[in-house]
């Protein structure tokens, strides 16, 4: 009876799918940024009196404080989720304030 090997088959697949990972998680840190950041262009008409609806952007300012705490305090530190929240927190409340009248 013959035994076959597929250890380096298995080792190659895994390479494969960490490298695929991270370099999903990279590209989803960055999309995520880009949404928080364009709350700019909200935030500016609100501090020229053409204001926007604070609830969105605090629930997600909420949102990204809990993932960004999530994130920060688990054992193994989940930085993409860290890093792609973290901007929410800010802009999200920047929105918020500049939206109450």
């Amino acid at each position: 009876m013959r035994h076959y090997n597929f250890g380096h088959l298995e080792d190659s697949i895994l390479k494969e799918e960490s490298k695929f990972i991270l370099i999903l998680s990279r590209v989803a840190t960055v999309l995520a940024v880009l949404m928080y950041v364009s709350y700019i262009p909200q935030i500016m008409n609100n501090l020229q009196g053409d204001y926007g609806n604070p609830i969105q952007p605090l629930v997600a300012a909420i949102n990204c404080s809990f993932w960004s705490i999530y994130a920060y305090f688990k054992m193994n530190r989940d930085w993409p989720v860290f890093w792609a929240n973290i901007p929410g927190v800010f802009f999200g409340l920047a929105a918020f304030i500049t939206a109450l009248h």
